[in-house]
C-alpha cells in the first residue's frame, strides 16, 4: 500500500503543478501568497516546477530519493520562511489555515523522504530520516489537523451548508467531523492509537472530498473558490494516506 499511496501522491503533485502553470500562478497547496512577496511571479512558476519535477521524480525509481529530498526541503523552507512568520504577524484564518495545510503536505513529503533514505553507503540515516525525525514529521501532521477541525466549529455558517441534504443534521456532521479531525490530531501528537487515528482521518478526508464536492460538481454549482477547496482536499487526502502507510514499517 505504501507504493500505491506514493504514486497517488506523486500524480496529485503533477496535477497541481499543471494547474498552477495553466493559471499562471501558485498551484493549489502553495497558496495563498501575499502580493507583497518579492519576485512573486517567478516564485509561483518555481513552486509549480517543484510540484511537477518532484511528482515525476517520485514515479521514477532512480530519481525518487532526490525528488523526495527536494520536495521535503522546499516545503520545510516554505513553512519556516513564509507560513509561520505570516501566522505570527497576522494570526487569522487566512494564515493559520495555509500553515496547517502546509504542515500536512510537509509531513507526507517527510514520510516519503524517510522511507527512501537508506544506509547502503554505510552511514546512519540523517536526523530527519531517522526515528526521531519521522516522529516529528508525524507530529507536524497532527498539528495540521487541529486547525482544520477547529474551523468546523469557528466557521459553522460556512461548513454546515456544504453537508449534502440527504445526510440531514448538517450542524451535527459539521461538529462531528471537526471533532474527529481534532481527536485524530491529538492522537497522532501524543501517540494515542496513532495508526488508527491516521487511518480514520484518511478515510474521513476521502469521504468528505467526494461526498461534499461531487454532488456540486455534477450540479455545476462550484465556484472558483470551491474548486480550489476540492483540489486541496484531494491533496490532503493523498497526504494523509502517505502518512497512514508510514506506520506499516515504523510504528
Amino acid at each position: 500500500m505504501r507504493s500505491v499511496s506514493r504514486v497517488v501522491f506523486a500524480l496529485t503533485l503533477i496535477g497541481l503543478g499543471a494547474i498552477g502553470f495553466v493559471k499562471g500562478d501558485f498551484g493549489p497547496g502553495w497558496e495563498p501568497v501575499p502580493e507583497s512577496i518579492p519576485a512573486r511571479q517567478i516564485l509561483a512558476y518555481l513552486s509549480d516546477i517543484v510540484y511537477l519535477v518532484c511528482g515525476v521524480g517520485l514515479l521514477l525509481r532512480p530519481a525518487a530519493k532526490l525528488a523526495a529530498r527536494v520536495l521535503f526541503v522546499g516545503l520545510l523552507l516554505w513553512l519556516v520562511v513564509l507560513r509561520l512568520p505570516w501566522l505570527i504577524v497576522d494570526p487569522q484564518v487566512n494564515t493559520w489555515w495555509p500553515a496547517s495545510s502546509t504542515s500536512i503536505v510537509l509531513a507526507a513529503a517527510w514520510m516519503i523522504y524517510a522511507s527512501l533514505a537508506d544506509d547502503q553507503d554505510g552511514h546512519s540515516p540523517s536526523f530527519f530520516a531517522g526515528g526521531t525525525g519521522v516522529r516529528i514529521g508525524r507530529i507536524m501532521f497532527g498539528l495540521g489537523l487541529i486547525p482544520i477541525g477547529l474551523a468546523h466549529f469557528l466557521y459553522l455558517e460556512a461548513t454546515a451548508p456544504l453537508v449534502p441534504a440527504w445526510l440531514i443534521w448538517p450542524v451535527f456532521w459539521s461538529y462531528f467531523t471537526g471533532a474527529a479531525f481534532i481527536a485524530a490530531g491529538l492522537g497522532v501528537i501524543f501517540g494515542i492509537l496513532p495508526r488508527l487515528a491516521v487511518a480514520l482521518v484518511t478515510l474521513q478526508l476521502f469521504l468528505l472530498t467526494f461526498v461534499v464536492w461531487t454532488p456540486r460538481i455534477i450540479e455545476g454549482t462550484m465556484s472558483a473558490f470551491q474548486w480550489n477547496e476540492f483540489v486541496v482536499s484531494i491533496l490532503l487526502t493523498a497526504c494523509a494516506w502517505v502518512v497512514a502507510t508510514s506506520y506499516e514499517e515504523t510504528p
